[in-house]
């Protein structure tokens, strides 16, 4: 079999910082645990920091530690370990827990928890109550315009579609400036043609107003189209805290590289400086020892086919994707990979093909990686 492999030219993958002069650390977690009530760990050691008017999304499967994060932030979770910090101030530790109403934090649940019994504008205007009247009114119309509710004031939530009631629960979390807002699963009841433009829509309003936020995800395209950073977690742990492109490209477990995006793992061996799979040779790039077994990182874009007689890679199956087809490629030892190719280039399933691999990254692990994914 006949493969070739070209590194594409490295792309610039990291994000330009936010200054830290002008946009101060708002939120800190340091080392922080919870636990359940039987003690079985929660969350573990949890690390993270989040700068002014910065979007970071918990990324990770159900049951992962995302939403527990979420409410040790918020102040619905003690902690048994570590300490969380608000605008340099210490709201939770195993000795520490401020009440939610007293951290100033704004919070958006899946089900938007909106009260039936009150119109758009009284449930925009329900955590000003301490405020003039005149300048209730004033605020809480400028944020009905900014979400786009105007003319649906006087409705109560039953008569909105999963949007608008959307856009409620936002208003009204945004109109009481929060130092930080807090969302979890926000798009999870809306359909998913309604999701797109809502995920634009908030994008654009956290950004107008200036807003800190964090946003629970298990979707990794919510958390790259929405994200600064990303904190991945799995099994309660941190795996990666970075940019999503970083993320993306080069991340730090097996586990992350699976989680956002499609991937194959290809073992190799070290020798003579560089990693030797089947399907060719890789830069040794981490600097591995001489006969250390070690798997490489593929994707789809990473892969490119031709039809050729000669080979003895085959095309198993194609999935037509719109933009796209996605084959799915058998090698002769009985492994895969996949290939992203454009959707004009359609070639039947059998056809054997040449692989050429144009990796901008070639990301390493260690065989016996902990975190590797079966298979």
């Amino acid at each position: 079999m006949s493969i070739g492999q070209q590194q594409r030219e490295d792309p610039a993958i990291t994000r330009r910082p936010l200054d830290e002069r002008s946009h101060p650390t708002i939120l800190e977690l340091r080392k922080v645990g919870c636990a359940y009530e039987k003690g079985r760990s929660a969350i573990a050691d949890i690390s993270f920091s989040v700068r002014e008017g910065e979007i970071l999304c918990l990324l990770g499967p159900s049951g992962c530690g995302k939403t527990t994060t979420l409410r040790a932030i918020a102040g619905f979770e003690p902690v048994g370990a570590g300490e969380v910090y608000l605008a340099g101030r210490l709201v939770s530790s195993p000795d520490t827990l401020v009440p939610t109403e007293q951290r100033h934090v704004g919070m958006v649940f899946q089900e938007y928890a909106l009260f039936p019994h009150l119109r758009v504008v009284e449930n925009v205007a329900f955590g000003l109550h301490r405020l003039p009247a005149d300048q209730r009114k004033a605020q809480v119309r400028t944020m009905i315009e900014m979400v786009g509710l105007t003319g649906l004031e006087r409705r109560y939530p039953h008569e909105l579609s999963g949007g608008q009631q959307q856009r409620v629960a936002l208003a009204r979390a945004l109109v009481q400036k929060p130092v930080v807002l807090l969302l979890d699963e926000p798009f999870s009841s809306l359909d998913p043609d309604m999701t797109g433009k809502m995920r634009e829509d908030l994008h654009r309003l956290l950004m107008e107003t200036k807003t800190t936020a964090v946003l629970v995800t298990h979707d990794h395209e919510e958390a790259f189209a929405m994200a600064d950073r990303i904190a991945v977690l799995n099994n309660g742990r941190l795996e990666q805290f970075d940019t999503p492109e970083a993320i993306y490209h080069t991340p730090a477990t097996p586990f992350v590289a699976d989680f956002v995006g499609q991937a194959d793992f290809i073992p190799g061996l070290v020798e003579n400086g560089t990693v030797t799979t089947e399907i060719g040779e890789f830069p040794n790039q981490v600097g591995y020892r001489r006969g250390t077994k070690v798997v490489v990182m593929i994707r789809p874009d990473d892969v490119h086919i031709e039809p050729s007689e000669h080979c003895d890679a085959r095309i198993l199956a194609r999935q037509f994707r719109g933009s796209e087809n996605l084959y799915t490629i058998g090698l002769p030892s009985g492994r895969v990979v996949h290939s992203s190719e454009s959707s004009t280039a359609v070639y039947p399933v059998g056809s054997p093909v040449e692989l050429q691999i144009i990796a901008t990254h070639t990301v390493l692990f260690e065989e016996n990686h902990p975190s590797r994914p079966p298979g």
